[in-house]
């Protein structure tokens, strides 16, 4: 591996380069959680949003650093570019996906449920918002609504002029707010569904469950034709339960639920014996559960393993 791959893999320590500290290196450093998170919230996929900074590294390191007057601009300018180019690419993947599309789920700190605006940007349900985007809207709604960047600056990040981007932003707005989760969710209010579907596993008692579920609620279960999943959306309460009640022997072995923070919110984290099975996490509408989202594949179970930084 060459040096300049090295930051975009987590080696967060700039290079020496003829006695002196190597600037660009330095500045992909500082920025490389922020550029994470930009790619990571376009493409809801860690493993893609990685390969994006390594893109995004070998093109920075080829700049000339005196005509950057921005650098964070220049470097999240970049990172949209790629990102972009990439989420053409994965829209096209998922076309062939075995049943239902989710995030990649993260192990996130709990100071990133203190930020809510950027703990509901990178959530499972606003990231399924935001897959119902155009790639262009997409980002340019992540960059004005979550990292405040000026309408100029995403206008040569997405190759549009800033009166386009203005109206782009308007109709992802009013896309976005109508199929957001309506009102702000306290941690509180989801521990406590979540803590209704634990007991549910745990002991088979499924009413306090049931009581948790709104009646058109959604279920989603993402194995990806690798592990056994549902494949396609089950709706309604009755349903959901019934399901649960029917899934829940496969669990059987030595099963341990373990709460945690996925993508700034609380979850829960499946082990049968010793081995993590799958994600829960929730939409929550007026008190009620809504969405439900399991993710199942283990090729996008690696990064509930430890902690991923997220920021703005």
């Amino acid at each position: 591996m060459s040096e300049h791959s090295e930051p975009a893999t987590g080696a967060a320590r700039p290079v020496a380069a003829g006695g002196r500290t190597d600037s660009a290196t330095e500045a992909f450093v500082a920025h490389r959680n922020l550029l994470f998170t930009v790619a990571y919230e376009m493409l809801g996929s860690a493993a893609d949003a990685e390969d994006v900074l390594q893109e995004t590294w070998l093109r920075w390191a080829g700049v000339d650093l005196d005509t950057v007057r921005d650098q964070r601009a220049y470097l999240v300018r970049i990172t949209t570019r790629q990102a972009l180019s990439r989420l053409r690419t994965l829209r096209r993947r998922k076309e062939s996906y075995v049943g239902p599309w989710l995030p990649e789920p993260l192990l996130t700190a709990p100071d990133v449920a203190e930020d809510v605006e950027l703990a509901e940007s990178v959530s499972m349900a606003m990231l399924l918002v935001l897959e119902t985007l155009t790639p262009t809207e997409r980002a340019v709604f992540v960059l004005r609504e979550v990292f405040d960047l000026e309408y100029d600056e995403i206008a040569e990040a997405v190759g549009k002029s800033p009166a386009a981007v203005r109206q782009i932003a308007h109709r992802a707005r009013a896309h976005v707010a109508a199929r957001r989760p309506r009102g702000v969710v306290s941690a509180a209010q989801t521990r406590s569904a979540l803590e209704a579907f634990q007991r549910a596993i745990e002991t088979g008692d499924l009413q306090s469950l049931l009581d948790m579920l709104a009646p058109d609620v959604v279920l989603l279960g993402d194995g990806g034709g690798v592990v056994q999943a549902v494949v396609r959306p089950i709706v309604g309460a009755d349903r959901v339960a019934r399901l649960l009640a029917v899934g829940m022997p496969r669990i059987g072995g030595e099963v341990s639920v373990e709460p945690v923070q996925i993508n700034g919110c609380p979850a829960l984290i499946v082990r049968l014996n010793g081995k993590i099975d799958d994600v829960v996490a929730v939409r929550i509408d007026d008190g009620l559960i809504t969405g439900l989202y399991i993710v199942r594949n283990p090729e996008k179970l690696s990064r509930v393993e430890r902690e991923t930084a997220v920021s703005r």
